[in-house]
């Protein structure tokens, strides 16, 4: 699956666009933190959720819950927001 990573995840990355594997948003998310360690504890927190900042959308659809089944052939883009005063 296609993933595209936002400017703040990219120290992990690298790149903008990587692939991972996974039935699943958590298998994805999973697959992500094998491929750069670290980065999934940036999208997901300790009861395994989403973080409150994070955004994760199937072609423009939000997903909120890590076991959401997910198409390959369609590309998950991953948001976080930006905060400040």
């Amino acid at each position: 699956m296609r993933v595209t990573i936002p400017s703040p995840l990219l120290d992990y990355t690298k790149r903008r666009d990587v692939t991972a594997k996974g039935a699943t948003l958590d298998e994805v998310l999973r697959d992500l933190d094998r491929q750069f360690p670290g980065i999934r504890f940036r999208m997901v927190d300790e009861h395994d959720r989403i973080r409150q900042h994070m955004r994760v959308f199937l072609d423009g659809d939000e997903l909120r819950d890590p076991a959401t089944v997910l198409d390959d052939k369609r590309t998950l883009h991953i948001v976080q927001a930006l905060s400040g005063g």
